[in-house]
Order: structure tokens, then C-alpha cells, then sequence
């Protein structure tokens, strides 16, 4: 890890699926998550996915690249353009700063409307999940 180091991109495909899930999981039943008539009718054009499964995508995200031992300190992130069902999200990361078996990733997430999520997260990878290739 290294400041300056790009992450891979990571693309997600939002299905009306993901975004009705997310919600139930996260235990947030508001109808714009999975009702498109109710959505509509408080001036959405579909449904839409809530901030908890962004937040968990971005969380999926630093742990596919770093592995399963990063350790997720903070995540601090903000909502921009909506992530409608039939668009697509693509992820990416630059590492702004490390300090031993910590580091800070400023991350993006795009859809075809903008950008859906902005904001970084902190981690430790501890040296024994590096050195046994997790």
C-alpha cells in the first residue's frame, strides 16, 4: 500500500433486486426503496437505492481489493446522484495516505447520471493478514 496507488475499477449492476434487499437488510422500509408507484409519487422517476447498501458496496469494495482482513475504521461518504435500477455504479479508489498497516482511500462512485457516492475510508490491513495473502 502506497499513497498515490489507483484501485481497480469495480462495477455494479443496480437491479431493482440489490436496491429492495439493501433496504430490507438495513431494516429501512421507506417506499422509495421498493415501491416505484410511491416512489413516483414523492418525484422520483423509479426506485432507489438508500445510503446503507451504498455504504456497504463502498465497505465490499476496500475488502475485495485489500482482503478480508482489512479492518474498516471509518467510512465517510456522501450521497449525490440517485442509483436507479438498470444503471450501473463503477467503483474506484486512489489511496491518499498510509501509516504503517493503515491507509485512507478517497473512493468514487459513477453512474450514468453522475456521481452517486464520494467520500474515503479508513482501514487497517494488519501485517499478519499481508504476509499469509489475505
Amino acid at each position: 500500500m502506497r499513497a498515490g496507488e489507483e484501485l481497480p475499477p469495480l462495477e455494479i449492476e443496480i437491479t431493482r433486486t440489490l436496491i429492495v434487499a439493501g433496504a430490507v437488510a438495513s431494516r429501512d422500509y421507506q417506499d422509495v426503496h421498493h415501491d416505484a408507484e410511491a416512489a413516483r409519487q414523492k418525484g422520483s422517476p423509479d426506485i432507489f437505492m438508500n445510503i446503507l447498501t451504498t455504504n456497504g458496496l463502498v465497505g465490499r469494495y476496500i475488502t475485495d481489493h485489500f482482503g478480508p482482513g482489512a479492518i474498516l475504521r471509518k467510512v465517510a461518504i456522501r450521497l449525490g446522484a440517485p442509483n436507479y435500477p438498470g444503471d450501473t455504479m463503477v467503483l474506484t479508489g486512489r489511496i491518499e495516505e498510509t501509516d504503517g498497516e493503515t491507509a485512507t482511500v478517497r473512493v468514487l462512485g459513477a453512474n450514468g447520471i453522475g456521481r452517486h457516492v464520494t467520500g474515503t475510508v479508513t482501514f487497517t490491513v494488519p501485517t499478519v493478514s499481508r504476509e499469509a495473502g489475505t
